[in-house]
């Protein structure tokens, strides 16, 4: 049976990228203004990322 790329588990690849695009993310939200930082967490409470702002 072949494998779907939706349901397998991550490779160790994967893992790498998903470090380093968290990396990343949180790099530049060390930079953004107050302002900016309320707008990414509204964003993410909306879409259900997080429960309260």
């Amino acid at each position: 049976m072949p494998t779907n790329r939706f349901t397998s588990r991550l490779s160790e690849t994967d893992d790498y990228k998903r470090t380093r695009l968290i990396q990343k993310i949180e790099h530049a939200l060390e930079k953004m203004t107050l302002g900016e930082l309320e707008a990414v967490s509204y964003d993410l409470f909306t879409k259900g990322y997080i429960e309260d702002i």
